[in-house]
């Protein structure tokens, strides 16, 4: 649980991050923005909409997906499991009207910065519980 949690916080944070410094990823808010029925009526919700659902894509589905191209990341020396996040952030602007990262280098940027802040934030978090 305390896993998932992490992973929904970083995820709010580097969506957060790359809205800021990236040029091109923006967060907008809609008239009819809703989710599921639930209208949405501040920026802060959308991000943590999108940090929740890219946190339990990256929980849940990221797994499964790393041990069906287990091969691919072997060859790769694990580059593939970049590409492996980048589908998982594009799947989000594909999926919300609200999250936009056009093109290759906003995403490859975005990318970069929640991964490296599941990085940091990881090692951070490992220190803290061995005291």
């Amino acid at each position: 649980m305390r896993k998932l949690i992490f992973q929904i916080i970083v995820a709010i944070l580097g969506i957060w991050l790359a809205t800021t410094f990236v040029p091109g990823v923006q967060v907008k808010l809609f008239l009819d923005s809703s989710f599921f029925g639930f209208s949405l009526t501040a920026d802060w919700q959308i991000f943590l909409l999108l940090g929740i659902i890219l946190g339990l894509l990256n929980f849940f589905v990221k797994p499964i997906l790393d041990a069906i191209t287990l091969p691919l990341r072997i060859i790769t020396l694990g580059l593939f499991s970049f590409v492996i996040n980048m589908v998982l952030i594009w799947f989000i602007d594909f999926m919300f009207r609200e999250f936009s990262t056009p093109l290759v280098y906003p995403l490859l940027w975005t990318t970069l910065i929640v991964w490296t802040l599941n990085v940091v934030l990881s090692i951070l978090n490992k220190s803290d519980t061995n005291y």
